[in-house]
């Protein structure tokens, strides 16, 4: 009985915290696929009778959605990609030094506001003459990747058992050596999930791409808002241009939740 109730109060708990979600994406697919007269209706209606494409073909003839998503590609590829060149070798520094004021440090940087990065690097870029090209939105997106790199990965190194690395010593191993062949094969599964998150929370960030980006090197979610007119909110195409933007995250969290929570279960336990 006791079981019974705890799975049912967990339940309750997951539907609670996970509704308002699913809530959100099921209303944006609704306003995907009606007209602008059934989107403007009240009493809203959430089932389109006749279902249009015609917001999509609305996204597509506004301007160059493929390019913006090579762009969103190119930047988050990148960002991520250095993010882990630079976050993983500091993370392990950081993880075997027991460094915790500067991972601290490092986590300031994340959560402080990106407005805060962004007007002296404008500056900057704009004096360098890169505005507008898509170097400084890979440069400033390091701001987010990086440091939710170097904590992912410093937690999970760790959780890695020191005998290997004090084994690997007694053999003649070197620091270099010991990050390489022992503590990097182990961290794979966390490596991953910073990756990832990394990812995602750069394709998904909007307010570099605004400033920074020109009008061929715009991010996705910088064509979302270019979606918007001063005259009236056209909710049909701004939900379908919404809805693409997010579909590939979404899709590339649904094929690889396992590894994200393997990754973030592996290194719960030390030695796991």
């Amino acid at each position: 009985m006791k079981k019974a109730l705890d799975k049912l109060v967990l339940g309750i708990c997951v539907v609670l915290l996970v509704s308002p979600a699913i809530s959100f994406f099921l209303w944006m697919l609704s306003l995907a696929f009606k007209n602008e007269v059934d989107n403007l209706a009240y009493p809203p209606v959430f089932i389109p009778n006749a279902p249009t494409f015609q917001n999509f073909v609305k996204v597509f003839e506004s301007g160059p959605f493929f390019q913006y998503l090579l762009n969103s590609i190119i930047v988050s590829g990148l960002a991520t990609g250095i993010a882990l060149l630079i976050g993983v070798p500091a993370g392990y520094g950081i993880a075997r030094l027991k460094a915790r004021k500067l991972l601290m440090v490092i986590m300031i940087a994340r959560m402080t506001p990106a407005i805060s990065f962004l007007i002296p690097l404008f500056t900057l870029f704009q004096a360098l003459g890169l505005t507008g090209t898509l170097a400084p939105v890979v440069i400033t997106h390091l701001v987010i990747t990086v440091p939710i790199t170097v904590y992912i990965v410093s937690g999970y190194f760790e959780t890695l058992p020191h005998e290997l690395e004090e084994a690997a010593v007694v053999d003649g191993c070197s620091p270099w050596q010991r990050f390489k062949h022992i503590a990097l094969p182990l961290a794979r599964p966390g490596i991953t999930v910073a990756a990832i998150l990394a990812f995602i929370f750069s394709w998904n960030n909007f307010i570099f791409g605004a400033v920074l980006a020109g009008r061929e090197t715009r991010t996705l979610p910088v064509a979302i808002y270019n979606v918007l007119t001063f005259e009236q909110i056209a909710w049909g195409p701004l939900a379908a241009a919404a809805l693409l933007v997010t579909l590939p995250v979404l899709l590339l969290t649904l094929v690889i939740q396992k590894e994200i929570v393997g990754g973030l279960t592996a290194g719960g336990v030390k030695g796991g």
